[in-house]
C-alpha cells in the first residue's frame, strides 16, 4: 500500500509541474525584457526587439557637439556709416561654459572670414613690431642662405646623376637655416620682443 501512495503522490506531483510548466510557456512574452542604463538629457537609445533577440544602440552625450548660430551686426565704413553683417558660428560641448559655465578647453569658435580685419582681436603694437622684426629677419636670412646653399650647391651639381638633387637640397637647406639664424637675429636684437 505504500507502494500505491508513493505512485499516487509522483504522478500528481509530475502532473502538477507540467500544468505549472504549461502555465508558464503561455504566458510568456515573445520580446525578451530589457534593462536600459540611466538616461539623462543627452542621451539617444536606439533598441531594435524581435523574437530571436534585441540590439540596444546607446549614446551618452548625443549630440557630442552642438552649433549656435548668430548674425552680429557692425559698423563699418567709412565714418563707420556702413553696417557689416558676421555670421558667427561656436560649437561647444555638453559640459563646458556655454551650458553651466565650466571651463573652455573644449570650446571652438568660428568666425566668417569676411569679418577678418575688422577689429576682431587687437594686438598690441609691441607685438605687432615683434612680429614685423622676426619676419623681416626670417626673410632677409632665408635670401643669404640660399645663396650661400647655391654656392655650396654648384659643387655639388656635378656629380653624376644625382648632382642636381644635391644641389637643390643643399640650397633648400641653407635657406631654412638662414631663416632660423635670421629670425633669431633679429628677435634679440628688437626691443619689442624683449620680455
Amino acid at each position: 500500500m505504500n507502494t500505491k501512495w508513493i505512485a499516487i503522490s509522483l504522478g500528481g506531483l509530475i502532473g502538477l509541474s507540467h500544468i505549472g510548466m504549461i502555465g508558464m510557456l503561455a504566458n510568456r512574452s515573445k520580446y525578451p525584457s530589457i534593462k536600459l542604463p540611466d538616461a539623462g538629457q543627452y542621451t539617444s537609445y536606439r533598441i531594435m526587439a524581435g523574437e530571436d533577440g534585441y540590439s540596444v544602440e546607446y549614446k551618452a552625450n548625443d549630440p557630442k557637439t552642438m552649433l549656435i548660430t548668430k548674425d552680429v551686426t557692425r559698423k563699418s565704413g567709412f565714418l563707420n556709416l556702413q553696417n557689416n553683417k558676421t555670421l558667427v558660428t561656436e560649437e561647444y560641448v555638453m559640459d563646458g561654459s556655454t551650458n553651466q559655465g565650466g571651463p573652455v578647453s573644449n570650446h571652438r569658435s568660428w568666425i566668417d572670414p569676411s569679418a577678418l580685419g575688422k577689429g576682431e582681436k587687437k594686438i598690441s603694437a609691441k607685438t605687432l613690431e615683434c612680429i614685423k622684426s622676426v619676419g623681416g629677419g626670417e626673410q632677409t636670412g632665408r635670401i643669404v642662405g640660399g645663396s650661400v646653399g647655391a654656392s655650396v650647391g654648384s659643387g655639388l651639381a656635378s656629380v653624376p646623376f644625382v648632382g642636381w638633387v644635391l644641389a637643390g637640397a643643399a640650397t633648400m637647406i641653407g635657406m631654412n637655416e638662414g631663416a632660423d639664424i635670421g629670425g633669431g637675429m633679429a628677435k634679440g636684437m628688437t626691443d619689442a620682443c624683449q620680455e
